[in-house]
């Protein structure tokens, strides 16, 4: 396989950590390897197979000089907003990670295991989108449930992990529990959650809208149908809680078709990185401390609605930086090598 000279953007944040460590992991072929900050973090280093790397500062002829071709970004919209462009236009497809193009009808949205054929439109204006986490793991799991029962509705409550508001989150949450163990909690910051996260809940990610949704959730509901290419109903509940990595989902299925719990788990054991743990009789199902570090979207809690034979209850749960965000990213990466070079 012919290799490539490969940009990760926003290299030093919690996403772009761990695309090192996941390119690493698939021997990515990399040729060339530029890591990419803010002018604040360039001079530090990363490491990637052993070998030290000088992150350098981001700028908008950085992607030219250096002969980008595949450029992953992981540094906020307004990073990508402004940059990515430049990226594209030296060459370089962009895989982005933010928010900004998803909703971009000249952008596709991408999940390799269910919408791999839209890559192909990467070309009108060179970026391929990275979907939110949360939606991720969700369609991973609706996918094979939807080609053999018909998906028509999907009620979706989610409760995700701290990282998913980036690193400064997480030490907030560490932060609030030594301050409680000291006494001091009163005392604690509380800058990247409206609310105290430490021992809480918070129903409330992103801001919220006229039809009072978050964007959060209305970016769940947008993006499914924009993967699935499927006008299906979805509405969402996202809550932040108290957990450092692994975003977790109660989902509700409504189908066309009757469905039972076997079934759906025939239909899952068959999609593509999903595990089904699911023997809740003995306290078998999936956890956000037993997805950590790991590629595959976790299943359980698989069970048919008391009511009615068309509704199934499950429960998702995923490493929300890696199947969330950087795996999901070096996938669609490594998917773009195989379709360029076919």
């Amino acid at each position: 396989m012919r290799k490539f000279n490969v940009a990760v953007v926003g290299v030093t944040g919690a996403v772009g950590e761990e695309m090192l460590r996941v390119m690493e992991e698939v021997d990515f072929p990399v040729a060339k390897l530029v890591p990419l900050a803010s002018k604040r973090s360039a001079g530090s280093s990363v490491e990637y197979k052993g070998k030290e790397y000088t992150v350098q500062e981001l700028t908008e002829d950085i992607f030219e000089k250096e002969d980008i071709e595949i450029a992953l970004f992981s540094a906020g919209g307004s990073v990508s907003a402004h940059y990515a462009p430049y990226a594209a236009e030296a060459g370089a497809v962009v895989i982005d990670n933010t928010s900004h193009f998803r909703m971009d009808p000249e952008v596709p949205l991408v999940v390799p295991e269910v919408n791999p054929e839209d890559i192909a439109a990467w070309k009108t204006k060179g970026i391929i989108a990275n979907p939110n986490c949360s939606t991720i793991q969700m369609v991973q799991a609706l996918k094979p449930l939807d080609e053999k029962f018909g998906i028509t509705r999907v009620d979706v409550a989610t409760y995700q992990a701290t990282s998913g508001a980036g690193k400064s989150a997480m030490d907030e949450m560490v932060n609030q529990m030594k301050d409680f163990f000291n006494f001091k909690l009163d005392e604690s910051e509380k800058k990247k959650f409206p609310h105290q996260i430490a021992l809480n809940v918070i129903p409330q990610i992103d801001k919220f809208l006229d039809n009072g949704y978050t964007k959060e959730e209305m970016k769940m509901v947008n993006e499914t149908k924009k993967i699935m290419h499927k006008n299906i109903e979805v509405s969402a509940t996202c809550v932040r809680v108290p957990v450092l990595r692994g975003h977790s989902e109660a989902v509700t299925v409504w189908c066309e078709k009757d469905i039972t719990p076997e079934a759906a788990k025939e239909a899952l054991y068959n999609g593509k990185n999903i595990v089904v743990m699911d023997e809740p009789q003995k306290s078998i199902y999936p956890m956000p401390i037993t997805v950590v570090d790991k590629n595959e979207t976790y299943v359980g809690r698989i069970r048919k609605d008391v009511y009615r034979d068309n509704v199934l209850h499950m429960w998702v749960v995923a490493d929300n930086l890696r199947v969330g965000a950087a795996t999901n990213a070096v996938r669609i990466a490594l998917k773009w090598i195989e379709m360029e070079s076919a």
